[in-house]
């Protein structure tokens, strides 16, 4: 690497070793607006960024310069939050806005990706109303809305800069993300109404067995419990760096800090003080630390916001367009976010954020656990009995191309709301380039008030298999999922599931996704 391209990062090395604050006034590398704090932590920017972010009041409009040179005048001009009636938690956001003059309604966050509009690209990644029954402030929002600009053909971050943080599949297992509220280990009770609405994005995997790379360039500064001088939060000094033993944060050219939660194992060469590349190894997905105990790498980048606070910088868009980039897929389904309600009530499955490369989808079908199935994107059903669903969306494309995914459904017993219905976890791995004959390693626990078997079916025929995990009895005990191991003999998509009854006959279900390739090249191409 030439001296050129190390310069960056040899003056990232050396501020933190002084610990002094540089901070070059480039257009876009702060926010428009914000706050100099006199004790924040040290903070190098040595480039710009693509995205500009605003953070408005209602009836608010504000003058914007984006990365490109171009202006744009930008009005925050309704916003409407949908509530839930089990815990009164935001599960649907909306902001009607003004780009140059052009009036549009986005959603906020919940897998939604930016939108283009009037020659440029929009997102709102938070609105004040997630702020109304949490105690977290992981946005460092202070009016009614953030809004991120980018011009209408640029990319979130820069694509030969940003990496997809797992060597996985695409949703190969259950996420958290974009404020979604937490609930793959149970964690959705309706006694309790505080929310964690989830900041930064849980990528869930197979415990132990799914390598965790660096997404971009950076300066280490820390492992576990070594903190670089001068990075480490504390009475005197703002910062997002906390030390904890299964936590590794990266600071990039951006000033942006990179969290990778819950590692079962960090790389020798993960050493605070020293410089690692995009791609590089950082160790192994776990649920080490507060995972609730489920298997998952929480990834979450802060910086500066226009209020001048940390708060996170939200990356589902950009790990989405890393994704496509890096691995090519055909086609994506997607059926989340997760739902909760009440017995007797319905909601809206909704599979209109699945993508095709090819363009407009040409099928969307769900099959739902009642037996029925429906051929639109969008559908209302009813709950009757508690109980965790997981329901199936196929989507085809022009060329015949499938997909799939599963939307996840709590429901509850309004009369006994201290019943919590069991909720489960199950991944595989590996779960790229697989070919018939190979080891497949499954996955999978259970969350709830009773320890119960659970059984597989893998879709392709064998007769069922049963397992017992430990039920959470003990989050981060290591040997807490069951696991069990399949070979499949033809190439195909395979639906698999796998089932916990508890002692009230209430049902959990999950499902994974697997595709056997015909090979090792074709399942490369056709992941």
């Amino acid at each position: 690497m030439s001296f050129r391209n190390q310069f960056p990062f040899i003056v990232l090395v050396a501020c933190a070793a002084i610990g002094v604050q540089i901070l070059f006034k480039t257009v876009g590398s702060t926010p428009a607006g914000a706050q100099e704090t006199a004790t924040a932590a040290p903070t190098v920017t040595t480039k710009t960024t693509l995205l500009r972010a605003v953070d408005l009041n209602l009836g608010e409009s504000v003058d914007v310069t984006l990365s490109d040179g171009q202006p744009a005048t930008i009005k925050l001009v309704d916003l409407q939050e949908a509530r839930d009636a089990l815990r009164d938690a935001v599960r649907r956001a909306e902001v009607t806005v003004e780009v140059n003059g052009q009036r549009m309604t986005l959603v906020s966050a919940t897998y939604h990706l930016p939108t283009t509009v009037a020659g440029v690209r929009i997102d709102c990644p938070i609105t004040r109303g997630y702020y109304t029954n949490t105690g977290n402030d992981s946005w460092g929002l202070v009016k009614d809305a953030r809004l991120r600009i980018w011009p209408a053909e640029s990319p979130l971050i820069e694509p030969d800069e940003f990496l997809y943080p797992v060597k996985q599949r695409w949703f190969a297992t259950s996420t958290q993300m974009a404020n979604e509220p937490t609930y793959v280990d149970g964690g959705e009770r309706p006694t309790v109404k505080k929310i964690y609405y989830h900041s930064g994005e849980d990528i869930g995997g197979a415990e132990g067995m799914v390598e965790v790379v660096a997404a971009t360039d950076g300066l280490i500064v820390s492992r576990g419990l070594q903190v670089l001088d001068g990075h480490r939060r504390s009475k005197e000094r703002e910062s997002p760096v906390a030390e904890r033993y299964d936590v590794v944060y990266l600071l990039d050219a951006r000033g942006w800090y990179y969290r990778y939660s819950h590692l079962q194992i960090i790389d020798e060469q993960v050493v605070p003080g020293r410089m690692i590349r995009k791609g590089d190894r950082i160790g192994l997905l776990g649920k080490e630390g507060a995972s609730g105990g489920w298997t998952h790498l929480h990834f979450e980048i802060k910086s500066r916001q226009p209020s001048g606070k940390w708060g996170t910088q939200a990356a589902y868009g950009m790990l989405w367009e890393a994704y496509l980039r890096q691995y090519r897929p055909a086609m994506v389904a997607v059926a989340r976010p997760h739902h909760v309600l009440w017995a007797g009530e319905s909601v809206e499955l909704d599979a209109t954020r699945s993508w095709s490369a090819a363009g407009p989808l040409a099928k969307y079908e769900w099959t739902l656990t009642d037996g029925s199935t429906v051929q639109e994107p969008r559908l209302r059903h009813r709950y009757v009995k508690p109980g965790a669903y997981s329901e199936i969306l196929k989507v085809t494309d022009a060329a015949g191309r499938i997909d799939y995914d599963f939307a996840v459904v709590q429901v509850f017993d309004r009369k006994h709301p201290d019943q919590i219905p069991q909720a489960i976890h199950a991944a595989y791995a590996p779960s790229l380039n697989l070919k018939p004959g190979d080891d497949v390693t499954f996955l999978v626990r259970t969350f709830g008030p009773f320890i119960g078997n659970e059984m597989w079916d893998f879709g392709d025929g064998t007769p069922p298999v049963e397992v017992r995990s430990d039920g959470n009895a003990k989050a981060l005990a290591p040997d807490g999922y069951a696991k069990t191991v399949h070979r499949y003999a033809q190439a195909g998509h395979y639906l698999v599931r796998v089932q916990s009854t508890n002692q009230r006959g209430e049902v959990a279900t999950a499902r994974l996704h697997v595709h056997i390739g015909a090979d090792a090249s074709e399942a490369k191409t056709s992941e």
